[in-house]
């Protein structure tokens, strides 16, 4: 039988990458303890007042169709918040409300580009992006992001890359899985490159309300004349730990919702309307959860480098925000895949293989930062128990 070609393009680019997560999970439910380090779920359940609300909100009766732009009360909620923390005028015309922040991510990328078109982005990147990218027909062009440089992005090595064919420039800031956070000089110098090429930036800030003490957020919405060629995308997954309700939306021009309006509407037509009351809650005021959650983030960020770096050849790559730290286990000998079986199957840690983050990060493992101190502790015993005997078995 025939199938379509994006099934094709999206071979291997989907839960393949998460084969050591699964694993892990596997060995859970046959009893195994094991140490999770794997995803970004947030250390603290979705905060009750906003569960209420939804509930409240079903038992009313908000439990209809919707629309394809997202309920008023959200939408409105949402222009408000833009508007505050942007500080210029966002219109309700240029949100769209979606089902998390893939699903808008897709939209997003189905309403911009398609095949014979290219995307840059920034290598290593969240394990998903390969495959929105790929589900446009449009090619992914990798721009690395180097260490010596924090992880963020430079222009230096954007400029080579760009071609006829270039259309978007794709930012993460905060970055999954660096934990880089882009300085507004940054965002100016690459927003300077989207004008004279005339591409599109579109940039995920889903960890926005996650950055560390310290750290400075900058959005290229922050930038009038970048307006006419931003698109941010969303959600309450993380500053709200509500990854379960999928509740996501996107920020561009109006003309740009107005061409995603009937996509939106042959993909979904409307989001739920209890879900959407409770997201106008949680926009229409500081997140109760986020605060706290960065701080500990940070506590266990420092905890891991403190314990790991320059121990039996590995070195800690410090985040400035979200739920990950990076460790460089190249030293070892190993791959950032084979120290991660190895760690699992011998050491009872699960942790992410750097290679399911782009080939800019071969050799090294991602650690999620969502579980308790003590286990984190833990972990870097384990993880340094692992290291030193990989030592002595290339030695």
């Amino acid at each position: 039988m025939r199938y379509a070609s994006v099934t094709d393009r999206l071979a291997g680019l989907g839960g393949a990458k998460w084969a050591v997560h699964a694993r892990a999970r596997a060995m859970k439910a046959a009893g195994e303890e094991i140490i999770e380090l794997t995803i970004g779920e947030p250390d603290v359940p979705t905060p009750e007042l906003l569960t209420q609300a939804a509930a409240r909100s079903m038992r009313s009766g908000r439990t209809g169709y919707s629309n394809g732009r997202g309920e008023p009360g959200v939408v409105a909620a949402l222009a408000a918040r833009y508007s505050a923390r942007r500080g210029r005028p966002i219109g309700r015309d240029q949100i769209m409300c979606l089902p998390g922040t893939q699903t808008t991510l897709y939209a997003i990328l189905r309403t911009l580009v398609e095949a014979g078109d290219e995307v840059l982005l920034g290598d290593p990147m969240y394990a998903t992006y390969e495959g929105l990218i790929a589900q446009t027909g449009a090619r992914m062009v990798p721009v690395p992001l180097r260490p010596e440089h924090g992880f963020r992005m430079q222009v230096a090595d954007v400029l080579p890359r760009i071609t006829p064919r270039s259309r978007v420039l794709f930012l993460n800031t905060p970055h999954n899985p660096t934990g880089a956070v882009l300085r507004a000089e940054d965002v100016r110098a690459l927003g300077e490159v989207a004008k004279a090429h005339d591409l599109w930036i579109i940039s995920d800030e889903v960890y926005e309300d996650l950055v560390f003490p310290g750290v400075t957020f900058t959005s290229p919405l922050d930038f009038p004349d970048l307006a006419e060629r931003v698109v941010v995308a969303s959600s309450i997954s993380k500053s709200h730990a509500a990854p379960g309700f999928r509740s996501g939306w996107c920020v561009g021009p109006a003309k740009f919702c107005e061409r995603l309006l009937p996509l939106s509407e042959t993909m979904l037509f409307g989001s739920q309307p209890f879900i959407a009351d409770m997201t106008e809650l949680a926009v229409s005021e500081p997140s109760p959860v986020a605060g706290g959650m960065a701080e500990r983030f940070a506590r266990r960020a420092a905890v891991i480098a403190q314990a790991l770096s320059g121990l039996n050849g590995l070195h800690v790559h410090q985040p400035e925000a979200g739920m990950f730290a990076l460790i460089d286990v190249r030293a070892t000998g190993l791959s950032g895949e084979a120290f991660a079986l190895g760690l699992l199957d011998g050491q009872k840690v699960a942790v992410m293989p750097g290679e399911s983050f782009g080939a800019g990060l071969n050799g090294w493992l991602r650690l999620s930062l969502t579980q308790p101190d003590d286990r984190i502790a833990e972990a870097c015993q384990r993880i340094a128990a692992h290291a030193a005997r990989a030592l002595e078995t290339a030695a």
